[in-house]
């Protein structure tokens, strides 16, 4: 357990150097002023937490503060972090008993990291001695496509592939078929990357998601969203239009070892409501963790 702390405590690195990381500063032996509020509040709107989010936390330890009688800002630092674990939702063992083949969509932007985030989610699943297909119904990017069948090869994993430029709602059908036919565990789909300011796009996933469930009804099990964690607060307006157009199950924070935005964890919780399920922190196939509120908060805020 001490290894994959440290890879959470590495992979934060940015994140707390470049704001939380001052906290030891902002909370010395002075007493609580004014000035020690706006300090707080101007730090975690860097950390990219959001107007919203930053104000019912000010506002939370304000009252904190007054019920516990505390004057030092020295004390501020665990009742920040009691605070902070308590907007992280503790997210359900991920378990899809019953269904075979358990079918999990991925959605997202291009460039948020989609495609590798298909194969490392091919290879934690695996893990766990299940049988997996890949599909590649991100059609319109050949290099989509190629990625996934060289992840494919790499893992020993199937995967299921159109033409360029094919309709991804008929990959998507054969891929789920396929895995019907093969017996499969579990089926992932890898959709195309889409602008979420785009309504033709989004239109067209929403065909997607009710081609799927006409090839297996009550598919898909799962639609999850991948985010790179590097966009702060752009990855929340993308996740609020995903989450309009298709029923959202839970986020995937992928690049988060790049990112000095991790506070905007806090702000998709809090106005999404969905669970963060996993985290991406590297490049290697087993770099995906089940994401972890209590080793994300102690990473952040460690001195």
């Amino acid at each position: 357990m001490a290894s994959v702390f440290t890879k959470w405590k590495d992979s934060l690195e940015k994140t707390r150097k470049v704001t939380f990381g001052r906290l030891s500063t902002l909370f010395g032996a002075t007493e609580i002023t004014n000035e020690t509020w706006d300090d707080l509040e101007a730090l975690l709107l860097q950390a990219d937490v959001g107007i919203t989010t930053t104000d019912q936390i000010i506002r939370s330890l304000k009252g904190e503060v007054i019920n516990s009688g505390i004057i030092r800002s020295g004390d501020l630092h665990r009742l920040l972090h009691d605070d902070l674990l308590s907007r992280l939702i503790k997210p359900d063992r991920i378990s899809f008993d019953g269904l075979k083949p358990a079918v999990i969509l991925l959605v997202g932007v291009n460039g948020s990291g989609k495609t590798t985030t298909a194969a490392k989610l091919g290879k934690y699943f695996k893990n766990q001695e299940k049988t997996i297909l890949l599909g590649a119904a991100d059609t319109f990017r050949a290099a989509a496509v190629d990625q996934l069948q060289v992840w494919g090869d790499r893992l020993d994993i199937p995967v299921i592939a159109g033409q360029t430029n094919a309709d991804p709602g008929s990959v998507a059908y054969n891929t789920v078929q396929a895995g019907l036919s093969r017996g499969m565990d579990v089926v992932l789909i890898d959709t195309a990357g889409r602008l979420h300011t785009r309504s033709n796009l989004m239109e067209e996933l929403k065909k997607v998601v009710r081609v799927v469930g006409k090839a297996l009804p009550g598919a898909p099990h799962a639609c999850w969203l991948v985010l790179d964690a590097t966009t702060g607060q752009n990855a929340l307006q993308q996740a609020k239009q995903f989450k309009t157009e298709v029923n959202l199950t839970g986020i995937i924070l992928a690049k988060l070892d790049s990112s000095s935005r991790g506070g905007m964890a806090f702000s998709i919780q809090q106005e999404l409501g969905l669970p963060i399920l996993f985290a991406g922190m590297g490049e290697n196939p087993d770099d995906l963790y089940e994401f972890d509120r209590q080793s994300f908060v102690d990473g952040i805020l460690m001195e």
